[in-house]
């Protein structure tokens, strides 16, 4: 299942045991991945908190999967 900006960043982190999804948060400018309530918000939300690009967010985090699955 892909990740959309409507999930949480508790459900996007929960998706990657080896914290490539966390890494590319923080690679980004969100540094906030370990907050409790950081994990509530939805990606949309902390893109908007942190004027990062929510689209352009979902899109690598995607295709990291799409590589981490083959």
């Amino acid at each position: 299942m892909a990740v959309t900006k409507d999930m949480t960043i508790g459900e996007i982190l929960r998706k990657d045991e080896t914290n490539g999804i966390a890494m590319i948060l923080m690679r980004s400018g969100m540094h906030c991945v370990g907050c409790p309530s950081a994990r509530g918000e939805s990606l949309e939300q902390a893109g908007m908190v942190h004027s990062i690009d929510s689209d352009a967010l979902v899109e690598e985090i995607n295709l990291y999967l799409q590589t981490a699955a083959a």
